[in-house]
């Protein structure tokens, strides 16, 4: 158990730096963008690299926000319940974002396979975009595999 949760982590962590430079990629497109529209030179299909660089970005956070439980957890009244019944609302929890984000991990690359397999560019500026499906679908992977380690140490007693 604790090299699975290790794997996570490091896997987590590495789609967060990749996640950070996306982020730092697309800030300076953005800017860039803006300040050449001044000028009237404004760069050509911004909004299709923003988009992509945004999807990774959200993607390749989700499974660290999961493992640090930085999400948002409604308690309000699952906090006046005994804490075995907590412990099987946890569970059930997991198991749903589990098999949820796997689904979509799947669909993810379903669909990759698609646009990888017609040779789909993207609108305006023509490049492949299939990498980014691709890059998004690994995000979901993480997420959900992340919420079935958390699922397995709930279920032995070492979740928190």
């Amino acid at each position: 158990m604790k090299y699975l949760d290790y794997a996570t982590d490091v896997i987590n962590k590495v789609l967060l730096v990749l996640g950070g430079f996306a982020v730092l990629a697309l800030m300076l497109l953005a800017t860039g963008n803006v300040m050449l529209r001044i000028f009237h030179i404004p760069f050509r299909g911004t909004y299709e690299i923003v988009s992509f660089l945004g999807a990774i970005v959200i993607s390749f956070a989700l499974g660290y926000t999961l493992k640090r439980k930085d999400h948002i957890v409604v308690d309000i009244v699952s906090d006046k319940f005994p804490e075995g019944l907590k412990k099987v609302i946890d569970i059930i929890a997991y198991i749903c974002i589990a098999v949820f984000f796997a689904i979509v991990a799947w669909q993810m690359y379903v669909w990759g396979m698609k646009l990888w397999d017609e040779n789909e560019v993207s609108e305006t500026l023509k490049i492949i975009y299939y990498p980014f499906v691709f890059a998004c679908a690994l995000g979901f992977a993480a997420i959900s595999l992340s919420a079935f380690v958390d699922l397995l140490k709930k279920i032995i007693g070492r979740g928190e």
